[in-house]
């Protein structure tokens, strides 16, 4: 039976450096004439649907289906041309070749458990080139609530590969305490990783299967997840 890899999206794959924010504020300002402090979200690791509510809420502004549709859709329209200007993103490191190597193995499947919505993790992945490692993925279309993304990940695994994935062969891979606690609530294994907002010590607090400061080190992350 493969195992199966769930990862994260920013922080943990990329940092864009802003270029998400960015767009978020520039939607609300043009779509509804708004301005927001991104700062007063509690931002790591939510979805993105969730933190557009917040930020309609923020503003002011009802948090109906109709305003959060229409701020996403104008996020997702901006969001190509921040990813194209002010500081460079980048691929973190040790990644590309984490996924290239996972890649080739027969006893392994990649996916994504993020909270960018669909749409955008394609965005921010190609234009990184690493969108064709991931055939599958759990979005924040999905929920709001990244808790519940682990079942529709697991349930388009299955549908893909007709395999049932057992939890001690799922691992969840990402950067905040919030990603460790979806991994959790599916039984899965986690793996956290201090690229992002939280450090080493913040992560190992949340009691992931492992966390790494990188993924610099090939190996170790492969006999972690019991492949070396």
């Amino acid at each position: 039976m493969p195992k199966l890899i769930l990862w994260d999206i920013d922080g943990t794959i990329i940092v864009s450096h802003g270029a998400g924010f960015r767009a978020m504020v520039r939607a609300l300002t043009e779509r509804f004439g708004a301005t927001v402090d991104m700062g007063k979200i509690d931002w790591a690791g939510r979805t993105d649907s969730w933190i557009a509510g917040e930020v309609l809420r923020l503003v002011g502004l009802p948090d109906t289906l109709q305003n959060t549709h229409d701020f996403l859709e104008a996020y997702l329209e901006i969001l190509p041309q921040e990813l194209r200007v002010g500081r460079p993103g980048q691929v973190l490191p040790g990644i590309l070749e984490l996924l290239e190597t996972l890649r080739v193995r027969p006893d392994v499947v990649q996916g994504l458990l993020t909270g960018n919505l669909e749409r955008g993790a394609r965005l921010k992945l190609t234009h990184h080139k690493v969108w064709h490692y991931f055939a599958f993925g759990a979005y924040a279309d999905d929920s709001p609530r990244r808790n519940d993304l682990g079942p529709h990940a697991l349930r388009r695994a299955k549908e893909k590969y007709a395999v049932e994935f057992a939890p001690d062969r799922t691992f969840i891979i990402g950067d905040t305490p919030h990603d460790i606690e979806c991994g959790k609530v599916i039984g899965a294994q986690t793996i956290a990783v201090a690229t992002g907002k939280y450090s080493v010590t913040e992560l190992a607090a949340h009691n992931p299967s492992a966390v790494f400061p990188d993924f610099a080190d090939t190996a170790a992350f492969l006999r972690v997840i019991g492949l070396a």
